[in-house]
């Protein structure tokens, strides 16, 4: 079975993981320090603090935003289900805007309709690894007084006009986990622009524990001394994964240009097919492309997936509109308040996306889909 993700790992990120095996240092050190600098230097961040996935990261980055019970966080139902739930775990009341149903991403005007002077948070998703519209969400968040979380689990690496995911937003959230861009087995980040928020980030993830003397109630307890002042977990990222990270890093702007092409060979061999519908990019965006989200008209998409799969190609769907969720249909979410993420998602199928995909193997892949459509 052709898979529709699969990580790449060469000799070099063997080694880096086999140096830190070798040294003093498992868990979080100087490896961890390194692979945040990194991504800081990356992304053009201020501040980058790693964590262990990219759930842990949203949760962090919510928490950081000062996040809690009663507060109220809009965001887009076409997305793994941690944007939300995360949300929901630091005690705040989630509502929806619905997509744009050419891109998949959450519309704008939808958004501006969807905020109140009572948002505390406007989280976007960068789906299938192109920049969600963030100098739009950005006014409207700001406007009533929000922070902007943006959900870049599936766009480390993209821009939009020239300026790198992770710049764009308040707080921005990574995923590496291994069919993201690039993997650290486990793992995630959080970046920002904003020092303060980066400091509350950091102090969440490292059980809120709180190091600095001035900034102690009680400094002059010892040099063994430490307090926690706010409620935090431990979601640090070790070193040993972080020397992966490090390394995948290096072969980021490689592991684009690579799906760039892939998403552009896919674009000319399925283009002007009866029945389907081809993803859409964003004006003046350069993305990664984590998806190929092709959508299946007509009804047929359940068919077209099941001979694709019959055939050896894994397609997969991304994602359920989550507030069909059970979790969230118990809130009184009901369906159809977001009818284009629910046509969107009735159509969409995820064809084989990866740095290792050949040639053929996507010429396998869009012969299959002519076939299953019957072109």
């Amino acid at each position: 079975m052709l898979p529709y993700g699969r990580q790449s790992i060469n000799e070099d990120d063997i080694a880096a993981v086999a140096e830190v095996l070798r040294g003093d240092w498992l868990t979080t050190g100087p490896a961890v320090t390194a692979f945040e600098e990194a991504i800081a230097a990356y992304t053009g961040a201020t501040k980058a603090v790693s964590c262990t996935s990219g759930t842990a990261a949203l949760h962090i980055a919510y928490a950081a935003a000062g996040v809690g019970p009663g507060d109220k966080v809009v965001t887009t139902p076409m997305t793994f289900v941690a944007t939300a739930s995360c949300a929901l775990a630091l005690g705040a009341e989630v509502s929806f805007a619905d997509i744009d149903l050419e891109t998949g991403l959450v519309d704008p005007a939808a958004l501006e309709a969807a905020v109140t002077q009572d948002t505390k948070v406007v989280a976007a998703v960068d789906y299938a690894g192109q920049p969600a519209d963030m100098d739009r969400i950005n006014e409207i968040a700001h406007r009533v007084g929000a922070l902007t979380v943006e959900d870049a689990a599936h766009s480390i690496g993209s821009a939009d006009r020239g300026r790198k995911v992770g710049t764009l937003a308040d707080l921005t959230t990574f995923s590496f986990f291994p069919t993201k861009n690039m993997t650290t087995a486990e793992g995630g980040a959080v970046a920002t622009m904003d020092a303060e928020l980066g400091r509350r980030a950091h102090q969440f993830h490292f059980i809120g524990l709180e190091r600095d003397r001035a900034r102690m109630r009680y400094p002059d307890e010892g040099p063994w001394h430490q307090e926690v002042h706010e409620w935090g977990l431990n979601y640090r990222l070790p070193d040993v994964l972080a020397a992966l990270g490090l390394s995948q890093l290096k072969r980021l702007d490689e592991f684009k240009a690579r799906r760039q092409q892939v998403f552009a060979r896919y674009q000319e061999g399925l283009a002007g097919i009866d029945g389907l519908a081809l993803p859409v990019q964003r004006p003046d965006t350069d993305a990664i492309w984590h998806l190929y989200p092709l959508r299946v008209l007509d009804g047929r998409r359940r068919e077209v997936f099941d001979a694709l799969r019959a055939g050896g190609i894994g397609v997969q769907v991304n994602y359920l509109p989550v507030y069909w969720h059970p979790l969230f249909e118990d809130l009184g979410i009901k369906r159809g308040s977001c009818p284009n993420a629910e046509q969107y998602y009735s159509e969409e199928i995820s064809l084989p996306m990866f740095y290792g995909l050949t040639d053929d193997q996507v010429d396998q892949v869009i012969d299959g889909v002519r076939t299953a459509v019957g072109a």
